[in-house]
C-alpha cells in the first residue's frame, strides 16, 4: 500500500495523512508529473481549534488534498489515540523539500505573504540552497488585502500571470487557506502550500527553534519567548487548553476501543 492509499487519520475531527515528508514530496512531483494539482494543509492545534468551532473552517481543511501534522500535539494525539502518524511535517520544512524538487525537476515556485521583502528575501535564501532553482514570482501584499477588491485582484493576477508550479502561501491561519481556494481553480495544474510562518523563517526574518526542541514538540515555546505580545493570547489562553482537552480526548477514544 503506497503513502496516497493510507486511510486517513482522524485526530480532533479533522483528517490527518499518515505521511512522512519525503512521501509528500514524491506524491507532488508525480501530480506535477501528470499534470495535476492541489493543495496541502499543515494542521495544528490552532488549525482543530478552529475547525472544532467552524463547520466552515473544518471543510475548507477536509478539502485538502494532502493534510499533514505540523503540530506536535496533533501527532502525540494520534499516537494516544491508537493511531500512529509515521512522522510530524511541517510547512517550515516543506518549503525547503519542495524547493529542492523544484529545482531537480526544473518547475518554479511563487512566494506569497510576508511583510514588504520577505518573500524576496525567502526566495534568496531558496535559490542559494538549491541553484537553478526558478522562481516566477513573490507578492507582499498589504493588510487587509483579502477585503479590498483591488488588492485582492492584484495579488490573484500576479500569481496566475506567473505561472508557478507550485505555490508557497504564508498568510497565517485561516487566511491562507482561504485564499488558497479562491486562487487554485485558476492554476489548476499548480500546487500549493499553506506555510503560515515558514517564509519569515527562511528570510530569517524570525528565527526557528533549536533542532532539540522540534521533537520535544517546544517551538511554540521558542516562538513565545520571542514574540510574547503577539502569542501570547493565542498560545497560552486559547490553544493550550485546547490541546489537553485533545490530548484528553484520544487517551479517552483509546480506553474505549474494544480489544483484539
Amino acid at each position: 500500500m503506497t503513502a496516497t492509499e493510507r486511510e486517513r487519520v482522524e485526530v480532533g475531527g479533522l483528517p490527518i495523512d499518515p505521511v512522512t515528508e519525503h512521501e509528500v514530496v514524491e506524491r507532488v512531483r508525480a501530480e506535477l508529473l501528470a499534470g495535476r494539482g492541489g493543495w496541502i494543509a499543515t494542521p495544528n492545534v490552532d488549525h482543530l481549534r478552529h475547525a472544532s468551532r467552524d463547520p466552515r473552517v473544518a471543510e475548507m481543511i477536509r478539502s485538502a488534498h494532502i493534510s499533514v501534522a505540523d503540530g506536535a500535539p496533533v501527532v502525540w494525539a494520534a499516537k494516544i489515540s491508537g493511531h500512529p502518524l509515521p512522522a510530524r511535517v511541517t510547512g517550515a520544512d516543506l518549503i525547503w523539500s519542495l524547493s529542492e524538487a523544484a529545482a531537480a525537476d526544473g518547475r518554479s515556485v511563487y512566494l506569497l505573504g510576508g511583510e514588504p521583502g520577505v518573500p524576496e528575501r525567502a526566495a534568496e535564501a531558496l535559490q542559494r540552497a538549491y541553484p537553478g532553482l526558478k522562481v516566477s514570482g513573490s507578492c507582499s501584499p498589504p493588510r487587509g488585502f483579502e477585503l479590498d477588491e483591488v488588492e485582492l485582484a492584484k495579488c490573484r493576477d500576479g500569481v496566475v500571470e506567473a505561472h508557478p508550479d507550485i505555490v508557497f502561501v504564508g498568510l497565517g491561519f485561516p487566511k491562507q487557506e482561504r485564499i488558497i481556494s479562491d486562487f487554485s481553480a485558476l492554476l489548476p495544474s499548480a500546487w500549493w502550500l499553506g506555510c503560515g510562518a515558514a517564509l519569515p523563517f527562511a528570510a530569517g526574518d524570525l528565527q526557528r527553534a533549536p533542532g532539540w526542541m522540534r521533537p520535544l514538540g517546544l517551538e511554540w515555546l521558542f516562538r513565545l519567548v520571542h514574540e510574547p505580545r503577539r502569542l501570547f493570547r493565542r498560545y497560552v489562553r486559547e490553544d493550550a487548553p485546547f490541546a489537553l482537552v485533545l490530548l484528553t480526548g484520544a487517551l479517552l477514544t483509546r480506553l474505549r476501543a474494544p480489544r483484539s
